[in-house]
């Protein structure tokens, strides 16, 4: 019975890939929202159409997000996190209602151009130790059925994000997915190919150089390299093009050697790492982007770049996890108001990207510590300003390591004041915090000064994810459904 299915998937993928071949490949942006400092979704709109960026993902269905983005012309992949997909799964009700209130209410004329929906994120991923492995599939099932009722299953394709660890290979060519997965992978890939979706991997060279001393440094960028990796006839100068190719052999081996891939996220981050810095962020997104527009392709998949490629990501977000690593508040091509990091060509026709306009900052004043004051005392005033308020850039191969420890705990002092809109209190750290009209940044150390379009947007979509998931509950128990 194998044999018929890989001939037809293949077959399948063929067509696909055959169409993508005079497509181009396309340049967005993941849009994450886990900030303490956000701006107004219609701003940052404004600011994907003002740089001509026209595809973008989120990570779940932020109302006020997908409302900003109607009628903008941008495709939109909108993300469902982990947490729903036990429900999702185990409910075809929930599932009618997630479409419902998530995709449905926004598509149609003058709404959002909603393409992909992404189910889960990384669900594969092992740090996960397996426990969203057997809710995928049955998602993907039920959501389909929902789609297919709602007459969005033609327009809206379902993907799963997968992180680069779901393989393995010691070169390219023998790459395969991890023995635990290839049932379930074969199962998704089937389904994908069937419906014509993409695979989504997420791929980050960065971080097999932050998680390895051995890595080869050249090797994460795509200016040539002093340890190429040779395979068989093949030769591999960037991490990237390694990575893709251990993907499309895996991929090989299940019977799907053409099936269409889309890069859900890759980046550099800019701080709060060694090797996370301006010049270096530069160097690897602007590699990318040129490599893939370029169609070169890769030596498994030569003339065919990814499908569309997803930046990670547009803005900084202060209120991440650090738990993997400082950099993770420090990945946008933007700050978190809207300024360019540094000047990076997307393809567009511009060399340069454009600052978001009209963004509203808190009054130009910041907090310090008061160099008359006897800061003996401080230790437990710093801990608390960076228990709440966002201190990475002071670690280790942090922008503003280097400002000494007065600077330190000005730096602490003035993000909690701006976290507090600049609540007067919120300056005062027992007589010793100073409020200054004089910017106190240093160098490539900015100290930051609020936006008024603030708000705890992490616990936000947290509570709302609850909420939504207790309503869900609730509901289809009174039906008697669930």
């Amino acid at each position: 019975m194998l044999e018929p299915r890989i001939k037809g998937a293949a077959f399948g993928a063929f067509l696909l890939l055959g169409s993508l071949l005079g497509a181009e490949s396309a340049i967005g942006v993941n849009w994450g929202t886990v900030s303490f400092h956000k701006l107004k979704p219609s701003a940052v709109v404004d600011l994907l159409k003002d740089n001509k960026i026209e595809k973008v993902k989120l990570f779940e269905a932020e109302p006020d997000a997908l409302r900003a983005l109607a009628g903008s012309g941008i495709q939109v992949m909108v993300g469902i996190p982990n947490d729903l997909l036990a429900i999702l799964s185990s409910s075809p009700a929930a599932s009618d209602l997630w479409v419902r209130q998530n995709v449905s209410a926004y598509v149609g004329k003058d709404g959002v151009d909603i393409r992909y929906v992404a189910v889960g994120n990384e669900p594969f991923l092992t740090s996960y130790a397996g426990q969203y492995v057997n809710y995928v599939v049955p998602t993907l099932l039920n959501l389909q059925q929902s789609l297919a009722k709602a007459n969005l299953a033609g327009s809206v394709k379902l993907v799963v994000p997968c992180n680069a660890d779901a393989y393995e290979a010691n070169l390219p060519s023998q790459g395969a997915f991890r023995p635990e997965l290839t049932d379930i992978m074969t199962q998704l890939v089937s389904f994908l190919n069937t419906n014509g979706s993409p695979f989504v991997v997420n791929i980050y060279p960065f971080l097999s150089l932050y998680g390895s001393s051995d890595f080869p440094q050249d090797y994460a960028f795509f200016e040539g390299t002093t340890h190429p990796v040779t395979d068989g006839n093949n030769v591999y100068t960037n991490a990237f093009d390694g990575n893709f190719d251990t993907l499309v052999a895996a991929l090989t081996k299940i019977g799907y050697s053409q099936m269409p891939i889309v890069i859900g996220e890759v980046g550099w981050p800019t701080d709060g790492a060694l090797n996370a810095n301006l010049s270096a962020a530069r160097a690897f997104n602007q590699g990318l982007i040129n490599h893939v527009l370029s169609n070169r392709g890769t030596p498994l998949r030569p003339g065919v770049p990814p499908m569309d490629v997803y930046l990670f990501s547009l803005l900084d977000e202060g209120a991440k996890s650090v738990l993997p690593g400082n950099f993770e508040r420090h990945w946008g091509i933007f700050s978190f108001d809207g300024q360019a990091k540094y000047a990076l060509n997307l393809g567009r026709g511009s060399k340069l990207l454009k600052n978001a306009r009209n963004v509203q900052y808190l009054p130009s004043r910041w907090c310090i510590a008061d160099p008359t004051k006897d800061l003996s005392s401080v230790a437990n005033h710093f801990r608390l300003a960076c228990s709440e308020a966002d201190c990475t850039t002071l670690n280790y191969g942090g922008s503003c390591n280097g400002i000494g420890a007065k600077g330190n705990i000005s730096y602490a002092f003035n993000s909690y004041y701006q976290l507090r809109m600049q609540n007067s209190q919120s300056c005062d750290f027992d007589g010793i915090g100073l409020v200054t009209f004089l910017n106190p940044s240093v160098g490539e150390c900015r100290f930051l000064v609020g936006v008024t379009d603030t708000s705890f947007a992490k616990f936000r979509a947290c509570s709302n994810r609850l909420i939504y998931l207790v309503l869900v509950l609730w509901g289809l128990r009174f039906l008697g459904v669930y």
